[in-house]
């Protein structure tokens, strides 16, 4: 087992973009600061995608203009086109992810076209993204297990897509359970298959934790040497257009599980505990974190 596994934080984009109510630059900023001072080191900040399409981060390009370069923290955001890249170069975010799908019909009601048109975009936002910039480029797989409107997802069909997308040059690969339908083995029986082609070190995990198996899962796939693992403080989140899609892993009971396993992280619990606390009573939810709510025992 690796004793080291990179965390990337996507509270701000992820765990915020299902909000009903349109929250302010300055609170978003607040929550990335926390989680910098928390000693998270990689966070996705926002996504630059149509203000009707996702209105709670409308305001991305304001809030990645007024973010202060941090020596620790590597900041990303989301990107479904060239439109979306030029701005996020405009504000100075230099890594980026960009997002298809295992399911065609997530595919459709996600981003508005097939999973073929995806990838060509997909080519075409990786090579603009190279011409102008040095940074880490991240592909999404949506829907990697399962799908609201398909069901479970073929492995093959995953493995197909995530070849592609490799081939694209994409520098990490996620493979994204949307819904949280997946189980321990069916998680790492996935990952092992993408791995038979491209090399675990390039795989990530982005779980929701909608039937509680999202520890479970990544426990399963710890000795496989997968790079790193999505994860949002309190377990916020949700996606507006995949129907029954809850919170994500919480950040918190992530950094615990994998601090009792002997993988360091670099993060502080309480620190980031109290973070969780402060978000989950600004955006007036419940804490989904089962370590945010019981505290660190010793």
């Amino acid at each position: 087992m690796s004793d080291r596994l990179r965390i990337v934080e996507v509270s701000p984009r992820d765990g915020l973009q299902s909000e009903p109510r349109i929250l302010p630059v300055a609170l978003k900023l607040e929550l990335i600061n926390r989680l910098v001072a928390a000693g998270l080191r990689e966070i996705e900040v926002t996504a630059f995608v149509r203000p009707e399409r996702l209105p709670q981060l409308a305001d991305a390009d304001e809030l990645a203009s007024l973010l202060k370069p941090s020596g620790t923290a590597r900041y990303s955001a989301l990107v479904p086109n060239k439109q979306g890249l030029e701005r996020a170069a405009r504000t100075g975010i230099e890594h980026i992810a960009f997002f298809t799908a295992a399911s065609e019909s997530f595919c459709q009601k996600n981003i508005g076209c097939s999973i073929g048109q995806s990838l060509l975009r997909c080519q075409a936002l990786h090579d603009q993204f190279r011409q102008q910039a040095s940074g880490r480029f991240r592909a999404y797989i949506s829907c990697a297990f399962g799908c609201p409107y398909e069901g479970r997802m073929d492995t093959q069909r995953v493995v197909d897509v995530a070849v592609k997308l490799a081939e694209l040059g994409s520098d990490e690969i996620v493979l994204a359970d949307t819904i949280g339908v997946a189980s321990p083995l069916m998680t790492r029986q996935l990952v092992k298959s993408v791995a038979e082609h491209i090399p675990v070190g390039q795989l990530a995990l982005h779980l929701h934790d909608t039937r509680g198996q999202a520890l479970a899962n990544i426990y399963s796939c710890l000795d496989l040497g997968i790079a790193a693992v999505d994860a949002s403080v309190a377990g916020l989140g949700g996606c507006p257009y995949a129907p029954g899609a809850t919170g994500n892993l919480a950040t918190e009971d992530l950094v615990y599980l994998l601090e009792g396993c002997g993988v360091a992280t670099g993060v502080d619990l309480e620190c980031l505990i109290e973070t969780g606390r402060f978000i989950s009573e600004q955006v007036q939810r419940p804490n989904q974190s089962r370590v945010g709510i019981a505290g660190v025992p010793f």
